[in-house]
């Protein structure tokens, strides 16, 4: 590593300041050298990439029509090393899609269905610390696919047609697009969950098994896995799911070595343990008056957030919200919704249900149904507030921008938990993992 040596940096002029004493009539004027560009030019880079390194990334972006240097740095294979060392904790952001929720109708293939491709989707970014909206591109994505799950800073988007799911891994920052090898088992639409680091990727589908052309059950579940050990399993961990379980939702969360989904008819929650290949179920609380339940992850803890409705006793509708506690049965309510804003929410809302995606401090609530109805809550701040609308078409905007307005406004909002990152290493491990294959196959 190049050392700096502060004396290096020569001064092309003394340090000087400004009189407090001289007069405002003076026409003199002292010029500070601090943003001299003589001396700025010196910096080695090995200390300009350790700055760059801690630009958040809309900022780092702009830096990159700087120079060529500086637009290169995001191909440099020495600086995303600084940048995986040294870059701070990520953002906790959320990225939103406006598409059709594929559970919402039965299951044809193109020829019955006019002809009618999903276009190549766009996703909108939200900050909620400064609450603000950015647009990404999913040009890479082919049609025929939609998102699914979503895991340090990579999204996960699976495969439409029914039969073995295939599984592709995007970083939008960058363009990558690595593929997962297909399912084993033919499915309609899995739940899947998705957890990566920088040395391991695990990934679970779990339901909708077809059984038959015209028929599924939620029967079974296959685990990915690979990491930088050199140990992989293509999906030849397979479990057995609990008997009568119904997987509506399609989504999971992970916490602690576990992946969580809500089961419905009656309500109760679905754990499955990475490192035992076990399933069992534990009981929702308040489970014979819940509305719309949804789990997310929250600051490392398993949270469910629901509307309760207690129709026969004298309670008033509320949305609330319940911690898994640390022995793995027990939930202990931690939040509500203000009783005032609840009943604005529960006015837009209509009764059509909501989803909800959590990330670090913070949840979104988001109307089902809605292009532009969502509610932000700060853990931290104890603070609710309606999200101001995105201003990029796609998202509650012009009806015909984006693929919510291709749809004639018949598209739904849904969030994942999104880390920005300029690298994801594990991505390298699954493109080592399909070269081997291919020279094996070959």
């Amino acid at each position: 590593m190049e050392t700096f040596d502060p004396s290096s940096i020569g001064i092309p002029i003394p340090y000087t300041f400004a009189n407090p004493n001289a007069s405002s009539s003076s026409s003199s004027v002292i010029t500070s050298p601090w943003m001299d560009p003589r001396i700025w030019r010196r910096l080695p880079h090995r200390l300009v990439d350790r700055v760059i390194a801690f630009l958040p990334p809309p900022a780092f972006f702009r830096a990159r029509s700087v120079c060529k240097r500086w637009n290169g740095l995001l191909f440099s294979n020495s600086f995303l090393e600084l940048y995986l060392q040294v870059s701070p904790h990520r953002p906790h952001w959320f990225l939103i899609f406006n598409h059709k929720s594929l559970k919402n109708y039965v299951y044809k293939n193109d020829n019955n269905n006019g002809g009618n491709v999903r276009p190549n989707c766009e996703g909108y970014v939200f900050n909620p610390y400064d609450v603000t909206w950015y647009r990404l591109s999913f040009a890479l994505v082919p049609p025929g696919f939609s998102p699914a799950s979503s895991s340090g800073g990579l999204l996960c988007f699976s495969s439409d047609e029914a039969g073995s799911k295939s599984l592709l891994l995007c970083n939008p920052l960058v363009g990558s697009l690595t593929p997962i090898p297909s399912t084993l088992r033919p499915r309609l639409f899995p739940s899947i969950g998705l957890t990566v680091t920088n040395a391991s990727v695990d990934v679970v589908v779990a339901g909708d098994d077809l059984i038959s052309p015209f028929s599924v059950k939620n029967l079974t579940a296959e685990n990915f896995h690979i990491d930088g050990g050199g140990f992989y399993s293509m999906w030849g961990t397979t479990s057995l799911l609990p008997r009568l379980c119904s997987l509506e939702s399609g989504r999971m969360v992970y916490v602690e070595g576990r992946f969580y989904c809500m089961n419905y008819s009656p309500f109760s929650v679905l754990v499955y343990d990475v490192a035992a290949n076990h399933w069992c179920k534990i009981q929702a609380p308040m489970r014979r008056f819940l509305r719309s339940p949804n789990l997310v992850e929250s600051r490392g803890k398993t949270i469910l957030v629901a509307a309760v409705e207690k129709s026969k006793l004298n309670v008033p509708k509320s949305l609330r919200m319940w911690g898994l506690q640390s022995c793995g049965t027990t939930w202990v309510e931690i939040d509500r919704m203000p009783q005032q804003l609840y009943v604005q929410f529960e006015e837009v809302e209509g009764g059509r249900g909501f989803s909800c995606v959590g990330h670090g401090e913070f949840i979104i609530i988001v109307v089902r149904g809605s292009q532009d109805k969502a509610i932000l809550f700060d853990f931290y701040r104890k603070r609710w507030l309606w999200i101001p609308r995105c201003p990029f078409g796609g998202l509650g905007g012009d009806s015909d921008g984006g693929n919510g307005g291709s749809n004639g406004g018949s598209g739904e909002l849904h969030g994942f938990a999104y880390e920005p990152r300029l690298a994801t290493p594990v991505t390298a491990l699954l493109d080592e993992l399909a070269l081997s294959f291919q020279s094996f196959n070959g």
